[in-house]
């Protein structure tokens, strides 16, 4: 089993028995399914060690990092200065976050089959309402407040309308194992299917799904889009993140030393690439234009998953509309 597999959840739901159309893709899926199992038996990793941070040290919002392994979100400060818990309550195995524009913060509350959210004014969390999630994972918000969850142990994706609507299915094909999403501003849906080894773009005018061309993908999780609508992707099979230029020009390895697992993704609109480096407990920064790796300054992280960094509406000081990734 490989350390890839060995991520998020506990059982299969439905959607996983004896109805799979093939044995091979049933096994397969079976295999990592079983691998979810082991994530949480892993011990606690070591603080890493942060590097010497270079010339290129952005000032701007704290980046905000699902825990996983020990059940909460974490603030790290773009300043190097002190890390902290967001008081979330009740969380087992969190994973995939997004923002809003008006500051909540959603958080895929992975083991308790929920996705909880944090309104920005400090009150308490609420739970979104949503039916027969299991093992919720990447999430998204559009430009109306409209949330998208990647409900991948049912090998789908929904949406829960900001005006009240109730939750509905996006239309796809064939995912198995949706994990990470991202949104173009006019509503294009990426997926990362992880067990089918590919991202996929659903239209927003219901068009339909297509596959974005890549090469020798080997279980993507984490996805994030720049202001240009290149997409970066957390090959995490392969121990790397990839880039997709806008328009086509074919797909790139983005410079990085040493990834394990990498998972979750966030770009910090300066110029930074954030990746969650799962298994070696730390989160690193590149330039998206290649070079200058640190390692951020964190204390315990276990396996951190999900990545996101506020809208610029929900940071002081700062309007306009922040983008999801």
């Amino acid at each position: 089993m490989t350390a890839r597999s060995r991520t998020l959840g506990s059982s299969a739901g439905p959607g996983h028995g004896p109805g799979r159309t093939t044995r091979g893709r049933r096994a397969r899926w079976q295999a990592v399914a079983a691998g979810l199992l082991m994530l949480a038996a892993l011990p606690v990793g070591a603080a890493d060690a942060a590097r010497p941070a270079d010339a290129w040290s952005p000032a701007g919002p704290p980046l905000y990092v699902s825990d996983y392994g020990n059940n909460r979100v974490v603030t790290l400060p773009a300043d190097g200065g002190e890390q902290t818990t967001v008081p979330f309550d009740g969380l087992v195995r969190p994973t995939g976050m997004a923002w809003d524009a008006a500051g909540r913060l959603y958080v895929s509350d992975t083991g308790n089959n929920r996705v909880v959210v944090l309104p920005p004014d400090g009150g308490e969390q609420s739970v979104v309402p949503t039916v027969d999630l299991s093992r919720p994972l990447g999430l998204a918000v559009d430009r109306a407040g409209d949330l998208y969850i990647a409900d991948s142990f049912n090998d789908r994706v929904v949406k829960v309308s900001a005006a009240g609507g109730g939750q509905t299915t996006v239309p796809t094909t064939g995912l198995l194992h949706p994990w990470g999403l991202a949104l173009e501003p006019d509503g294009d849906l990426y997926v990362s299917d992880f067990v089918n080894d590919r991202v996929v773009k659903v239209a927003a005018d219901g068009s339909g799904q297509s596959t974005v061309p890549t090469v020798g993908l080997s279980q993507p999780t984490g996805l994030a889009l720049n202001a240009a609508g290149d997409l970066y992707i957390a090959d995490s099979g392969n121990n790397r993140v990839v880039k997709v230029p806008v328009g086509g020009g074919g797909q790139s390895t983005v410079p990085t030393t040493g990834l394990s697992d990498p998972l979750g993704l966030a770009l910090d609109g300066s110029g930074g690439l954030y990746v969650a480096d799962g298994f070696n407990n730390r989160v690193v920064r590149v330039r998206e234009t290649g070079g200058g790796q640190v390692t951020l300054p964190s204390t315990g992280l276990n396996t951190p998953t999900g990545l996101a960094f506020p809208p610029a509406s929900a940071r002081p000081g700062e309007t306009g509309s922040g983008s999801h990734g």
